[in-house]
């Protein structure tokens, strides 16, 4: 009997992770990764298969993985080319996704996945962990921000994605060159448009930084669908 109760705890636990990790998988590829459709879209089945040992328990290690921007991102973060800098390099680059189980998330395990992600060459690192950080750990990652992009995500706020649920409209990032469109066409200043927080769930999904503008597309029963825009602050 309590071979089965632990078979059972073991089978929760991964089915579990197994919704964290394709909810990270959609988040990296709704930004525009590069990632393959059957990576998205691992089955349960091939989450054990890959990620569990023969002892059953799940191997965070093997969870980690990072991915290069695709062409349309790449020409999404290139900003517009100008007489002073007529080849502009995109704003963006690799990215990192690392899963800890630890108990405590403090300055020493912030330290070391900063020191992961640098070794990575990568431009934005996601920590995916069981708990919150400290308020030190917190402070440190704002710090550190010159060295790369860095978010922590709660596995427990991974567990549904938020943006397939019915009542969340669709968000679409813009472009520099789109923004400025945009701007130019309502005659608008950027402190004109309505707002959205950074640390709304939404713009934490698609990792938007300040300044970034997003085309949010909703349903109307008079006007079919419509746009609006915020600029996340």
């Amino acid at each position: 009997m309590a071979d089965e109760r632990m078979s059972h705890t073991s089978d929760k636990e991964i089915t579990r992770m197994w919704r964290v990790y394709r909810t990270v998988m959609e988040l990296v590829s709704d930004r525009e990764y590069e990632l393959a459709e059957s990576e998205v879209k691992i089955t349960h089945e091939q989450f054990r298969n890959k990620f569990v040992d023969e002892n059953g328990d799940i191997v965070r290690q093997l969870l980690q993985f990072s991915a290069r921007p695709s062409d349309a991102m790449i020409r999404k973060f290139t900003p517009p080319a100008t007489p002073d800098n007529p080849a502009p390099e995109p704003e963006c680059g690799t990215i990192f996704v690392q899963f800890l189980a630890s108990d405590n998330m403090g300055v020493a395990q912030v330290k070391e996945f900063i020191h992961t992600v640098v070794g990575q060459h990568a431009r934005v690192g996601i920590l995916v962990t069981r708990v919150p950080l400290t308020p030190a750990a917190r402070k440190f990652i704002a710090a550190a921000e010159s060295y790369a992009q860095l978010e922590c995500f709660i596995e427990e706020d991974l567990l549904v994605n938020i943006t397939h649920h019915e009542l969340v409209p669709k968000h679409v990032l813009l472009s520099k060159e789109e923004k400025i469109a945009l701007l130019k066409r309502y005659r608008l200043k950027e402190t004109q448009l309505p707002r959205i927080l950074q640390k709304d769930p939404v713009a934490r999904y698609l990792g938007l930084r300040r300044g970034h503008v997003v085309k949010i597309i909703r349903n109307s029963e008079t006007a079919g669908r419509y746009a609006s825009y915020r600029m996340c602050v």
